[in-house]
């Protein structure tokens, strides 16, 4: 009986396959949704034709993909090159208006000197800035 279980489940074969047809399925998954990323976030296409490509690719779901990858591949990656730019440009953006304006410690301290020297500052109020500015 115990031996009878053994033969009749999964053999290591059977595991493999399962495992491969399953690793197949979510790349397909996979392309199907970075397809479907590329139509709507598309700029050189109408709304016709993100409509055409959208059904062709429901409709059609493994030869859309395929003919949508073959006819526009070369556009996806030029899609995806110009929105890392846009997106380096927006944090790089984001970073400066946080940070605003960002003086060294020898400008603050020369700035000190020049109010020192000018009077505007005493002695013991340009050594507390300066203590400032250097931590």
């Amino acid at each position: 009986m115990l031996l009878e279980a053994t033969t009749t489940g999964f053999g290591t074969g059977q595991v493999f396959w399962s495992m491969l047809w399953f690793f197949l399925w979510i790349i397909w998954f996979w392309m199907l949704v970075s397809v479907l990323t590329d139509i709507f976030r598309s700029p050189d296409l109408g709304g016709g034709s993100k409509a055409l490509w959208t059904i062709f690719v429901i409709v059609l779901p493994y030869l859309g993909v395929f003919i949508y990858l073959i006819a526009r591949g070369g556009k996806m990656s030029e899609h995806a090159v110009q929105q890392a730019v846009t997106r380096d440009q927006q944090m790089r953006s984001y970073v400066t208006s946080v940070a605003g304006s960002s003086t060294s410690a020898a400008d603050e301290i020369k700035q000190l000197a020049e109010l020192r020297a000018a009077g505007t500052l005493t002695e013991e109020e340009f050594q507390q800035a300066k203590a400032r500015a250097l931590a």
